[in-house]
């Protein structure tokens, strides 16, 4: 063999070798080298996250979601899908709800006040309901049923003008009480055609996205070439921050959701006893970078940014909550007090967080345009949180009721600045004002967010184990 074939060959295998390496080292990234640095459209770092998260935020928000006030949530999981005929319910056992025994619920939560937190609404709601009777009475001496109904409407419409999402109405007989503890989020099984249809139609039709522009990993997109969603991308960066912003919330819910089931995922049964626990190549199907093509890494990071957006929602609200007229009452009034003090000490860490999102970035235009768009913005979103009662699965879809509950909670708040500033220290205020069931599903949707980036350390570990 000549000297010459000898160097190329040589040439060849250290070609090969550091080709090798290469690809041992972009494995060893599936999360840690892709899931870092700066955020897109903010100034905060992943690694500032995690640790004010896993040692500040997470476990006293899980201590949060113990206490009996957060544990039960008001839902109705009976709404008909008002956009296409439902599939049928899944037959999944793990797809089931059990509901709370009226037993069970705390005296002061299922007297089914929805503004069941204020110290003067738990001394004077005979007195009030005893006025309504008589206000109802006259209404009903003067109006026809059909004109009640119409008042009724009316008033719900006048109420909901600020609300981003589509609230249950606690008061209808199909409306329970779920105990959040006993009916975990977790991998359920719930997939198909009508899983797909769910989130194809929150993507495609609400996301201010032109049919034209399609959705990388979409089964149903055309073959695009090597594209490999680049033109996606390349649309998104073109759009206001406003409708980028939309998108990565979005985005990040999904993500989130897909931790959680990740995360819980059912391992085995045996003799009717299942055994959960974190499923690695399920993980890596939904966010290695080379199993989807680059895309697993954005979503994770978009989960990052809604986290910091309702971290911010938290901090902006803690006012409302610090006022001595609120008293998160479930009738114990030990607990009741433990319950607020958590609750003030996890505001007062938000509020410590140094690298905020700032949302006076966003609708700052011309005014008129930016009253259009910002209303576009809320409409999109409720739009989706009824998308939410078109779930077949009704595990799923109670988890995901709250979780957009939440986020549309948490966007009502940080776009109510000045009324939460000009809240009245003792009595309840006309210009901002929060639900129970809004209360309970903003802290929840954020100790979901908690725990999927928590859930994202343990992979990180289980993956480097698993090498």
């Amino acid at each position: 063999m000549s000297q010459g074939v000898r160097r190329a060959g040589a040439g060849q295998g250290a070609a090969a070798a550091v080709q090798l390496l290469v690809t041992l080292s972009f494995l060893r990234s599936v999360v840690e080298a892709q899931v870092t640095g700066v955020l897109d459209d903010c100034l905060c770092d992943i690694d500032s996250i995690d640790n004010f998260n896993t040692y500040k935020i997470f476990p006293k928000i899980k201590k949060l979601q113990e206490r009996d006030y957060f544990r039960y949530y008001k839902v109705n999981l009976k709404r008909p899908c008002p956009f296409w005929a439902e599939d049928g319910h899944c037959s999944i056992k793990d797809c089931h709800v059990e509901p709370c025994p009226e037993s069970k619920i705390p005296v002061g939560i299922k007297a089914g006040y929805s503004n069941k937190y204020l110290k003067m609404a738990n001394s004077t709601k005979e007195l009030e309901d005893c006025e309504q009777a008589n206000k109802l009475g006259a209404i009903n001496s003067t109006l026809s049923n059909q004109s009640k109904e119409a008042f009724i409407d009316w008033a719900r419409y006048d109420d909901s003008r600020d609300h981003f999402c589509e609230l249950d109405d606690e008061r209808s007989p199909a409306a329970q009480y779920v105990d959040l503890l006993l009916n975990p989020e977790r991998y359920t099984g719930y997939k198909g055609t009508s899983a797909w249809r769910v989130w194809n139609s929150i993507y495609e039709e609400n996301c201010f996205k032109p049919r034209s522009v399609y959705r990388p990993l979409n089964p149903l997109a055309p073959s695009r070439g090597e594209d490999d969603g680049e033109s996606f991308y390349t649309w998104l960066e073109g759009l206001c921050l406003e409708k980028r912003v939309f998108y990565k919330l979005i985005s990040g819910l999904h993500a989130s959701i897909n931790l959680h089931l990740c995360a819980n995922y059912l391992l085995e049964e045996t003799w009717g006893k299942p055994s959960w626990g974190p499923n690695i190549k399920e993980f890596k199907r939904r966010f290695d970078p080379v199993e989807t093509k680059g895309e697993g890494p954005r979503r994770l990071k978009n989960l990052y940014f809604l986290y910091l957006i309702e971290l911010r929602a938290l901090s902006k609200v803690a006012p409302y909550f610090e006022r001595s007229i609120v008293d998160l009452y479930t009738g114990n009034a030990e607990e009741d007090a433990d319950t607020k003090t958590l609750l003030l000490n996890i505001f007062q860490d938000t509020k410590s967080f140094p690298m905020h999102f700032d949302e006076k970035s966003m609708f700052a235009g011309d005014k008129k345009g930016a009253k259009s768009l910002k209303e576009e913005f809320r409409l999109h979103f409720k739009n989706i949180s009824r998308i939410m009662d078109c779930v077949g699965c009704d595990k799923c879809r109670l988890w995901g009721k709250l979780q957009t509950q939440g986020l549309g909670t948490a966007l009502k708040i940080l776009f109510s600045e000045k009324e939460i500033q000009k809240l009245p220290e003792n009595s309840p205020s006309k210009g901002f004002q929060l639900t129970r069931q809004e209360i309970v599903a903003l802290l929840n949707a954020f100790g979901r967010l908690s725990t999927s980036i928590r859930d994202l350390q343990n992979f990180k570990v289980l993956l480097q184990h698993s090498r």
